[in-house]
């Protein structure tokens, strides 16, 4: 069973570094910058980079997957961009929550430019918008919903979408989607944990069972009662988060010959609960703790 010692996350592939040009090039052409964020963790999986590679351009942030997250928590991080001077909005691009907010709010961060469309003659010209952030945070679920068919790629794992593509979504605006670029590492090892956790880094270079170990101490701290509800166990502050994982594959019968708990499956089941919010409204950083 490995242990939790921390190991930073890393993983930059090569498109990654293309997607970075793409962005730098392409910013004549848009207007301002949506980010789709994933709202349970806002800072991690917002890209550190941002900020130089759009050169001032307006932005407006999308809190994506708000169904997961804790309403109160997110309610904080809104007022926390406000102050900031960026919009942001809570919503949830599966189902469509929130998009509604999302025409009216383009136009208000982008006031000036429709002003001096006017004054040169161009009323009604087309707004357009860059949509970047990291992979898995739904900018593909954001554009079908807009466009009204699933006309951009959509999949649960990191990496899918790789070139640049155009979407028009009506209301006089138009998109621009790229693909989910990371930076190159994760100073902090906590934030190289979340985004694993939530799957935007590739599950695939990653050992499931010491992700799920880390996510049981994160879970073990602050949401105790939920693993207890979901899993059916009584008290276990005294136990280890290892001691927890075998636990709940001995719960789930994960057994394998010999009577040994398959740690592996558990690990993996562990995490897709997760992701899925069967573990309920968790969010895993606050504004006050950044």
């Amino acid at each position: 069973m490995a242990d939790s010692q921390k190991q930073v996350v890393q993983w930059f592939p090569g498109h990654m570094a293309k997607t970075r040009r793409l962005i730098k090039e392409s910013l004549h052409l848009v207007d301002g910058v949506l980010e789709v964020i994933d709202a349970r963790i806002p800072y991690s999986s917002s890209n550190p980079e941002l900020a130089e590679l759009i050169s001032g351009k307006p932005r407006i942030v999308l809190l994506n997957k708000c169904d997961l997250a804790d309403k109160t928590v997110t309610k904080n991080w809104i007022d926390y961009y406000k102050k900031s001077g960026v919009t942001a909005i809570p919503v949830d691009c599966r189902s469509g929550k929130g998009l509604n907010a999302f025409p009216n709010a383009v136009k208000t961060v982008l006031a000036d430019k429709i002003k001096s469309n006017e004054e040169k003659g161009m009323a009604g010209k087309a707004l357009r918008l860059m949509v970047v952030g990291i992979p898995n945070t739904g900018k593909s679920s954001f554009i079908n919903r807009m466009a009204g068919a699933a006309r951009a790629k959509v999949a649960d794992k990191a990496g899918v979408t790789r070139h640049n593509q155009w979407f028009a979504i009506g209301n006089g605006i138009e998109l621009l989607d790229t693909p989910g670029v990371l930076w190159p590492k994760f100073d902090d090892p906590k934030v190289g944990d979340r985004l694993a956790f939530i799957g935007s880094v590739k599950d695939e270079i990653l050992d499931s069972e010491l992700l799920a170990v880390r996510l049981l101490e994160v879970m073990k701290e602050h949401y105790s009662e939920r693993l207890c509800e979901r899993y059916k166990i009584s008290d276990f502050s005294d136990l280890q988060a290892w001691e927890v994982l075998e636990l709940i594959g001995k719960k789930r019968g994960n057994i394998m010959r010999g009577g040994e708990i398959d740690t592996e499956r558990t690990s993996v089941m562990l995490l897709d609960e997760y992701r899925g919010g069967k573990l309920g409204v968790i969010s895993l950083e606050a504004p006050e703790d950044m």
